[in-house]
């Protein structure tokens, strides 16, 4: 079985990157991390940011992009965007209250979703979703999560953030199970009931059975690495990360 790389999404070290972004994906090669998924781009434009990857060595593994990037207009030009970029996974990374806020609103999202799937493939695009923890919020009886990838064709691809659903006591292997192939890409984050601060392998997290799933349904592409809290600098932090996977036998 081919090891899943590992990537980072930039948020980790979004005031590294604003100050220099060259020299913060310099950085994040030199640690050993395989590619990157992009939250903003800092002023530079695709092909800017194509040229410094490839200088590198480094993968895009994805984007977090605003729905509103994928509707109407707009969708030709952030497809044309993220083709230059080298990037095929657009991840809408949080919706608006109105979208979420009922049973009715999740399968009206999920249907708009399979309308910007189908858009997209003519470009060889993917359409995501990335879980925070009020996903898992109960509607008729049902979390918000379910009634929105029950009702996704899979080319909705499910980006799974194992941090965000444990905080609300949603646990990883449920999902993975019950939506088997869906997560193409996954993000590594943990979770500490006692510890905020804690740093991927010092938490609560079961990775082992999470790796186990991942691995064994053969559809995951990347493993990506978030850390939204430091308890040491941002760079520090997420090359930590990488040396705990490292420990797990994941680099």
């Amino acid at each position: 079985m081919a090891t899943i790389p590992v990537g980072v999404q930039l948020y980790s070290v979004r005031e590294d990157c604003g100050r220099d972004f060259p020299a913060a994906l310099e950085a994040i090669q030199k640690m050993g991390y395989a590619g990157v998924e992009f939250a903003g781009y800092h002023g530079y434009d695709a092909a800017q940011l194509r040229q410094v990857l490839d200088g590198l060595g480094l993968r895009c593994c994805g984007a977090h992009i605003g729905l509103d990037q994928l509707l109407g207009d707009a969708l030709p030009k952030t497809a044309e965007f993220h083709l230059a970029l080298g990037n095929s996974y657009l991840v809408v990374p949080g919706l608006a209250e109105e979208r979420r806020n009922s049973k009715s609103a999740w399968l009206e999202t999920a249907a708009l979703f399979n309308e910007i799937a189908l858009h997209l493939k003519p470009y060889g695009l993917k359409v995501g979703y990335h879980n925070h923890h009020i996903e898992f919020e109960l509607w008729e009886g049902q979390a918000g999560f379910d009634w929105f990838f029950a009702n996704t064709v899979p080319e909705v691809i499910m980006q799974f953030d194992i941090g965000n659903a444990l905080h609300a006591g949603a646990q990883a292997a449920t999902y993975l199970k019950r939506y088997p192939n869906r997560a193409v890409t996954i993000h590594l984050k943990e979770y500490a009931a006692a510890n905020p601060l804690a740093l991927l392998g010092q938490g609560d997290v079961n990775w082992p059975e999470v790796f186990d799933l991942c691995e064994g349904q053969g559809s995951t592409d990347w493993y990506i690495v978030e850390q939204e809290s430091y308890p040491i600098a941002p760079l520090d932090s997420v090359a930590a990360c990488l040396q705990a996977l490292r420990g797990m036998g994941k680099v």
